[in-house]
């Protein structure tokens, strides 16, 4: 799963404390007992219709977040379904979770690691050690971003003693990880954030968001002689002026489908559908010359949700990209084995034509991972704007002995040729200005402006 920023809550995949016991009328063998994941510095404990994290790193072991047993490896969290399924044998399973894409691997282990065993301590210096540590094993960009983190320690870690206050612990927190401008990075105390994105752009936020729409709305789609709001306004499709040859598809999110922000992913899956069906009806995706996806002001969300649209703009199999997470602590070259992610046709109705993508500073995460997955689509797609974010991994909670927690990538998003987009973003093929004041004083939209001459040259 992911974040739609740095300042949203996540479900972290969890699971049980007890000791292995079959799950009543389960098969055999079972799934119950104590993993280990590869990567992402986590023991997972089932058992007694319970699933329990353990977040570990060198220095130390803090409970994680728990999910309750529906079913033979099956597990249920605010909604979430983890599933849990044995993979060549029994000392190997395999991690799934609704609304994500990928597996976690997972390996038998007989115990709990020795620190899961004793109480931790919570004082200043303490937290600032597991905070250190857990971007030491966990975080796989200080290279890409000049940052010596060990210099980092040597410089802060002075600072921390038995009396320095929750505040100031905060605030030396902050000061740690600002220089990494990264969205998916951040340091939470209750209500209290810090998070930062890349110089220059703008995490998206409902103030900009509804900016934007309402722009939009009275500058490119004035004349629309179709306009819908679906998904509690987070999509909107509408046919353009000009004889509907053209579609308009504005995607602010992949998640907040629903007014209940409890919503479960079957739910949200299930009103993403009612919007695509109500769209990409047989006669429309047949009359389409163009269709444009609009994801400048995208705060992300569910990557599954992405692929899902993904597999209603294709005839074709294919790969969207490949997904592979840090797993070495002491070594941050080394990673799990990459994953493909597919795109397969979806079994309802298709466009297959062309395509203009919309990207901007504001597209992050899921936005940035469906605007990945349109990049080897079969077809004429192109994308204009501007970068997107560069944050594409899922985000690790990483509890903290003082109550505080830090939010943090370990993964990476590789394309064919593994490459990857993280803090530089996914350019566009055709570089616009993108909602900048000088646009919006004007009343321009240059990136929609030529994604329509696009669209209708050919």
């Amino acid at each position: 799963m992911r974040i739609a920023a740095a300042t949203a809550t996540v479900l972290t995949l969890a699971v049980g404390t007890a000791a292995p016991a079959a799950f009543a009328g389960g098969a055999e063998p079972s799934t119950n007992g104590l993993w280990r994941m590869d990567g992402y510095g986590t023991v997972l404990a089932l058992g007694h219709g319970t699933y329990q994290e353990y977040q570990t790193t060198a220095v130390s072991c803090l409970r994680g977040d728990s999910a309750r047993q529906t079913g033979p490896g099956t597990y249920t969290a605010g909604g979430d379904v983890l599933t849990v399924r044995l993979a060549r044998d029994r000392d190997h399973a395999t991690l799934g979770a609704a609304g994500a894409v990928g597996h976690r691997k997972l390996v038998r282990v007989s115990a709990l690691p020795t620190a899961c065993t004793r109480p931790a301590s919570k004082d200043p210096p303490a937290s600032f050690d597991v905070f250190w540590q857990s971007y030491e094993e966990n975080y796989p960009f200080f290279a890409a971003k000049g940052i010596d983190w060990h210099a980092v320690r040597d410089e802060y870690r002075p600072q921390v003693h038995k009396d320095t206050t929750r505040a100031e612990l905060f605030d030396i927190f902050s000061r740690m990880v600002r220089p990494l401008y990264d969205a998916h990075v951040a340091v939470q105390d209750g209500d209290r954030v810090f998070a930062e994105g890349r110089p220059g752009t703008e995490v998206p936020g409902e103030q900009l968001d509804a900016r934007v729409k309402k722009f939009i709305v009275a500058r490119d789609l004035a004349g629309a002689p179709y306009r819908r709001d679906f998904a509690n306004g987070r999509i909107t499709y509408a046919d353009l002026a000009g004889g509907g040859r053209l579609g308009y598809l504005r995607i602010s999110g992949f998640g907040g489908y629903l007014a209940d922000e409890k919503a479960s992913y079957a739910a949200q899956l299930a009103e993403l559908d009612r919007a695509l069906n109500t769209v990409l009806t047989p006669e429309r995706s047949r009359h389409l010359h163009g269709l444009i996806i609009d994801l400048r002001v995208n705060g992300g969300g569910s990557d599954a949700l992405g692929i899902h649209i993904a597999e209603r703009l294709t005839d074709t199999p294919y790969v969207a990209y490949a997904k592979r997470a840090r797993n070495d602590p002491k070594d941050p070259s080394r990673h799990t084995r990459p994953e493909p992610v597919p795109v397969l046709p979806a079994h309802a109705p298709r466009y297959t034509g062309p395509v203009a993508v919309l990207t901007g500073g504001s597209t992050v995460s899921a936005g940035e991972t469906f605007t990945q997955a349109l990049i080897d689509r079969p077809g004429r797609t192109v994308r204009i704007g501007q970068p997107t974010q560069g944050v594409f991994s899922d985000v690790m909670e990483r509890r903290l002995p003082n109550g505080m927690t830090a939010w943090l990538p370990n993964e990476e998003y590789l394309t064919d040729s593994g490459r990857t987009f993280d803090g530089t973003g996914i350019p566009p093929e055709v570089s616009v200005p993108v909602f900048t004041e000088e646009e919006f004083g004007e009343g321009r939209d240059s990136a929609f402006d030529r994604a329509v001459h696009a669209m209708t040259r050919g």
